[in-house]
């Protein structure tokens, strides 16, 4: 059976709002206008989305989690949220921006997700995207290999569930799809894991437990857990903290007339 990203939403709210909070910065590229009609690509549990409706723009949060979309529909019913996939979402007309905030890195299928967001645009639409660039969290998935090599036999690189991109590589994929990225930067953004010493437990349950550990069984994967946490110590632990290697693209890309 493949292995599939099963989201645990109220973890993701309580623990994981680092991720919204992030998120606002993008928010400040996206510039949306009063009456635009703007969709949130991977919009999780829908903070991002309302704080874009905050502007007075029509936004529609689109996630193919359902867990995720529920929660959402729960904190903001008043915002519209709709199970969609990222590489094959469609909408009833053209909107002014889409926007996506730590999202894409799960979509390997990339081209797809262009052609679709491409779709979804006006002519002279905007594309306003911030996900896990080339290297990001390098050192966590250094860890993981190495544990799951070691105690269980198991090779980790097939079971990397993640898209990260360099940026000469993403702004190419654009540019083949009709995109002019009018603005692309890839930076290092160490990010603090919240939940004190359990920050990095917290963070492997949420993003590895459904593709790295997948095969293993319950007492295994709360082993290996514990063991990756272990051995990433002498790295991303600072002062009782734990520090995720985060490495992100932030894009911004215009379709072009045809």
């Amino acid at each position: 059976m493949e292995a599939r990203q099963v989201w645990n939403a109220k973890l993701y709210d309580t623990k994981f709002r680092f991720v919204s909070e992030y998120g606002k910065d993008v928010l400040e590229l996206l510039n949306a206008q009063v009456g635009e009609e703007i969709i949130d690509l991977g919009c999780g549990t829908g903070d991002i989305s309302y704080e874009i409706a905050k502007t007075g723009a029509v936004v529609s949060g689109f996630d193919l989690s359902e867990t995720m979309i529920q929660q959402a529909r729960l904190k903001y019913p008043d915002l519209k949220f709709k199970v969609q996939n990222a590489a094959h979402f469609s909408v009833e007309r053209p909107v002014q921006a889409v926007f996506s905030n730590a999202a894409l890195h799960w979509v390997k299928d990339a081209g797809n997700v262009v052609k679709s967001v491409y779709r979804a645009l006006d002519c002279g639409g905007r594309f306003i995207a911030e996900f896990g660039g080339k290297g990001n969290v390098d050192l966590i998935v250094q860890h993981i290999t190495k544990v799951l090599d070691a105690n269980y036999g198991i090779d980790a690189k097939p079971l990397d569930p993640w898209y990260f991109p360099s940026l000469g590589e993403y702004s190419s994929l654009l540019e083949e799809h009709g995109f002019r990225v009018t603005y692309a930067v890839h930076f290092d953004r160490p990010t603090k894991l919240e939940g004190g010493a359990m920050g990095m437990q917290h963070w492997l349950r949420l993003f590895a437990e459904d593709s790295f550990l997948y095969s293993l069984s319950e007492p295994d994967k709360e082993q290996a857990i514990q063991l990756i946490a272990k051995s990433a110590e002498q790295d991303l632990l600072v002062g009782g903290e734990w520090y995720g290697d985060y490495k992100r693209l932030r894009i911004v890309a215009i379709k072009e007339e045809t």
